[in-house]
C-alpha cells in the first residue's frame, strides 16, 4: 500500500470518528435532560410551573441536530463562523423543523405554520453535518474578509437544502426497518420477542430512533414488550460493562437514557453486540412467557424513565404484577448482563471492556 493511500484512509477513519464523536456527544447534551426531568415532573401533575419546564425541555431536546452540528463542527478545530454555519445547516438537513401548510398561523390568519418536534432524522443530520464539515474544508480561506458573509449562504443555506433534498429519500431507511420489524409480530410469540428485542437492542445504539419506529408502526401488546425490553437490555449490558471503565458521569448518563452516546464504539468496535444480543435474547424470552405487553408510545424507551416498566403494569388485562415486573425488567437482564461479561471478557477474551465500552465522545 503506498504511502498517498494509508494517509487518505486514515484521514477517512479520522473524518468519519469525529463525525461519530461529534454526534454521541451531541445527543447526550441533546436528550439527557428531558430523559430525566420528564419522568419526574410526571409526579406533579398539571402544575404549571411543571408544564411549562417540561416545554422548555421539550424545546431544549429539538435543538438536538443543531448541537450535533456544532459539536462536529468543534471537532475539527473549526472557527466560531464555521461551527455556527455546520450547526444551522445539519439542523435543516434533519427535519426536526417542517413547513404544515395545513395549519393556520394564529399570528398572520394565512395558512402555513412551521411545526418542531422531536429531534429529526439523525441520520440526515450526521450526513448534512459531514457534508457541510467537508465543504468548508474544501473551501478554507479562499473566500477571505468575505467568509462571514458568503460562508453562511453557501455552506449553511446550500448544504442545509442539499440535506433538506435527500431527507425524504434517507427518512425511508427508518420505514424499511419499521416494515421489517413489523413483519416479525406474524410469528410465533418466544421467537417474535426474541426478533423484535434483538432489533430494538441494536437500533439504540446507531443514530435510528427507536421511539419513532415503535409509535410509526403501532407495536401493542407483547411485540410493544419485547420491543422496550430490548432497549432495557442494551441499557443494563452498557451500565455493567462501563462502571468500571468510564468515569460515573457518562455510566450515570447511559443508565438514565443516553445509549446513543456508544454510537461510536458500536462502529470501531461491532464486538459489543455480542453480550448486547445475548442479553436481548435471554431477556425476550419471560416476554412471552409472561406475556409482558407495552404500548406503542413504551416501546422505544426501555428503562428510560420506567416507561418500559410502567407501561406494563397498566395494560389492563395484560398487566403483570410488581415482582414479576421487577424479575422480569431487572433481575434477568442484569445477570445475563453480568454473566456476559465475565463469559465474553473476562473467560474467554473476546473483547477488552475498558477499551470496547470506553466512552469515545470526549
Amino acid at each position: 500500500m503506498s504511502t498517498t493511500t494509508a494517509s487518505s484512509q486514515n484521514s477517512a477513519k479520522t473524518f468519519f470518528n469525529n463525525v461519530l464523536a461529534g454526534t454521541a456527544t451531541g445527543i447526550i447534551v441533546g436528550l439527557i435532560p428531558n430523559a430525566v426531568v420528564a419522568a419526574i415532573l410526571k409526579l406533579f401533575g398539571n402544575s404549571p410551573w411543571a408544564l411549562t419546564l417540561n416545554h422548555v425541555l421539550i424545546v431544549f431536546q429539538c435543538a438536538t441536530p443543531l448541537l450535533i452540528g456544532a459539536l462536529i463542527a468543534y471537532q475539527f478545530k473549526l472557527t466560531p463562523v464555521d461551527i455556527a454555519t455546520i450547526a444551522a445547516a445539519a439542523y435543516v438537513g434533519s427535519g426536526v423543523t417542517q413547513f404544515n401548510p395545513a395549519i393556520i398561523n394564529p399570528a398572520t390568519k394565512a395558512p402555513g405554520l412551521y411545526v418542531s418536534a422531536g429531534t429529526g432524522d439523525l441520520i440526515n443530520t450526521m450526513i448534512t453535518a459531514a457534508l457541510a464539515v467537508w465543504v468548508t474544508l474544501l473551501i478554507g480561506d479562499r473566500l477571505g474578509s468575505v467568509k462571514i458573509v458568503l460562508g453562511p449562504i453557501l455552506i449553511g443555506g446550500g448544504v442545509g437544502w442539499i440535506g433538506y433534498l435527500i431527507l425524504p429519500f434517507i427518512a425511508k431507511i427508518t420505514t424499511w426497518i419499521g416494515d421489517l420489524i413489523n413483519s416479525f409480530t406474524n410469528l410465533q410469540p418466544i421467537v417474535m420477542c426474541i426478533l423484535i428485542a434483538c432489533m430494538f437492542a441494536l437500533l439504540i445504539i446507531t443514530p435510528i430512533s427507536t421511539v419513532a419506529i415503535g409509535m410509526a408502526i403501532k407495536l401493542n401488546g407483547i411485540s410493544a414488550g419485547a420491543a422496550a425490553m430490548g432497549v432495557a437490555a442494551t441499557t443494563i449490558v452498557l451500565v455493567v460493562h462501563s462502571w468500571k471503565t468510564n468515569k460515573s458521569g457518562v455510566t450515570l448518563a447511559v443508565a438514565l437514557g443516553a445509549m446513543k452516546m456508544m454510537i461510536p464504539n458500536l462502529f470501531r468496535y461491532p464486538i459489543i453486540l455480542l453480550p448486547v444480543m445475548t442479553t436481548a435474547i435471554i431477556s425476550a424470552i419471560p416476554v412471552a412467557l409472561f406475556q409482558v405487553a407495552g404500548t406503542p408510545a413504551s416501546a422505544g424507551f426501555g428503562l428510560v424513565g420506567l416507561v418500559g416498566p410502567l407501561a406494563s403494569l397498566d395494560v389492563g388485562k395484560m398487566s403483570i404484577n410488581l415482582l414479576t415486573a421487577a424479575l422480569v425488567w431487572f433481575i434477568i437482564p442484569i445477570i445475563a448482563a453480568v454473566a456476559c461479561r465475565l463469559v465474553y471478557d473476562k473467560m474467554l477474551h473476546l473483547y477488552d471492556e475498558k477499551q470496547a465500552f470506553a466512552y469515545l465522545g470526549e
